[in-house]
């Protein structure tokens, strides 16, 4: 059981992630926001999450099951799964969060391809996990899309955006983050 404050990543893929680079990815999650974190292995996503008419699961639907089934107390669980994601207005997404809430989802189905669909690089693969990692969690502690290109909270609607972030935050985000993590803490 995570600590209180605490963060866990949960792979909840169809089929099996690097457990290095999970484990690369889960140190680097520490170290940016400075609070425990575990990595585990989950049964998931359920089935009731397909969308057969689409053939992509729905990030919204694994939310709420993440959050009955993984989140307690002041944790951040951050889901991360190999299978294609969609919400209803978008044809794909690369993740979802609860905006100042628990749970956060990834995945890595878009983010294993280039532009024009050659397999990317297992080192390529990592970095844009990490980034879509630290961009959700971003939003679970309250941050919302930034107009800094280079910045990890700007929007990403291809894996080209993705490859322009850095693996940072923005000098303001970092601000921002630091104050809504300092709040959250006064909060227990």
């Amino acid at each position: 059981m995570a600590a209180e404050g605490a963060i866990q990543l949960a792979w909840i893929g169809r089929g099996a992630m690097d457990p290095d680079s999970l484990e690369r990815v889960r140190r680097q999650v520490e170290r940016t926001f400075a609070r425990p974190t575990d990595l585990r292995v989950a049964n998931g996503p359920p089935e009731d999450t397909l969308e057969r008419r689409r053939g992509q699961y729905s990030s919204t639907k694994i939310l709420r099951w993440i959050l009955t089934t993984m989140a307690s107390g002041r944790r951040k669980v951050l889901g991360i799964t190999d299978v294609d994601l969609f919400i209803p207005v978008l044809t794909y997404v690369f993740g979802e969060a609860q905006v100042k809430g628990a749970a956060a989802l990834v995945s890595t189905a878009r983010l294993r391809f280039t532009y024009d669909e050659r397999p990317a690089s297992p080192s390529l693969v990592e970095a844009r996990l990490l980034k879509e990692c630290l961009h959700e969690l971003g939003h679970t502690f309250g941050l919302v899309h930034c107009s800094d290109h280079a910045c990890v909270m700007s929007r990403s609607n291809s894996v080209l955006d993705v490859d322009q972030k850095a693996t940072q935050f923005c000098c303001d985000c970092r601000q921002r983050l630091w104050g809504l993590m300092d709040e959250e803490r006064d909060e227990t």
